[in-house]
């Protein structure tokens, strides 16, 4: 079984970030917003932020209370929509339960929208690709980039997405769509989902539940990416029993290390990408 390791992934993307701009004048800024204390979020942060050190680029991090109405996050996203020395703009999931995560991700302008969520983005990205956006959806690109680097054979397979959310599984499963492969995407209503992952040459789950894939839900040899980030105290879990899986597959992310160092890396990339589009 192959371990497909995010970190030597990602440190390759960082790599080349870091050579294009240290040959700029200005170093490209990212604005993250982040609402209230969640640990989780503040983690993430964290690292996005050291990402953006580590390969030069300026991070700004806007922190608000999680009391701030949805009013006032708005006129925060403007500010940043209109501050020329801002290239791209990310907003933190998930915002408090009073505040419309798609009002917000829609404030966001198209030209900062790093993360390709805003509706007018992921719809053209949705209808016509990736060509079709500046940047496209950063999860779903870390996974791509994942099966392009270790050469995992996409067109003609029969690929499972466990998760249809639109940061995740519904771009993922576009883009194995477009490289050739036949999608099948399973979500929370979708009954008996083993009957689904044991058929997958190619398994992403992507739903934020603890061992949700194991004993007996994989097909041998399959290559499986676990995006699934679940935190039990110090520890991190993924959505698949590795325990399980590394009997059967034949290639698999790891969790922690596996799928979350690329997905970084390509906000990275993003940045980068929106700075040299919007000169």
């Amino acid at each position: 079984m192959e371990i497909l390791d995010g970190k030597v992934v990602a440190n390759v993307i960082n790599e080349n970030i870091k050579k294009k701009v240290s040959l700029l004048e200005r170093r490209p800024v990212l604005a993250i917003i982040l609402v209230g204390d969640n640990p989780a979020s503040n983690i993430y942060v964290k690292k996005k932020r050291e990402a953006c050190n580590e390969v030069g680029i300026k991070s700004i991090q806007i922190s608000l209370n999680s009391d701030i109405s949805e009013e006032e996050l708005l006129v925060e996203v403007d500010k940043l929509n209109q501050d020329l020395n801002i290239d791209a703009i990310m907003v933190q999931m998930p915002l408090p339960k009073h505040i419309s995560e798609k009002v917000v991700l829609d404030a966001v302008a198209a030209k900062k929208d790093v993360e390709c969520l805003n509706s007018s983005n992921f719809g053209k990205f949705s209808e016509y690709g990736e060509d079709s956006v500046a940047v496209s959806p950063v999860t779903a690109m870390a996974v791509m980039k994942i099966l392009e680097v270790y050469d995992i054979e996409i067109e003609g397979k029969n690929a499972v997405v466990v998760g249809n959310s639109n940061i995740v599984g519904k771009p993922i499963a576009m883009l194995l769509t477009d490289n050739g492969a036949t999608v099948t995407v399973c979500h929370n209503k979708t009954k008996d989902i083993a009957i689904h992952t044991r058929w997958a040459d190619i398994l992403v789950v992507a739903v934020g539940k603890k061992h949700l894939i194991g004993k007996g839900m994989f097909k041998k040899n399959a290559t499986v990416i676990d995006v699934g980030i679940n935190r039990e105290g110090k520890k991190i879990f993924g959505d698949v029993d590795f325990e399980a899986a590394k009997e059967v597959v034949g290639a698999i992310t790891p969790v922690p290390g596996g799928v979350g160092p690329v997905t970084v890396a390509m906000l990275m990339k993003n940045t980068f990408e929106l700075f040299s589009k919007n000169l």
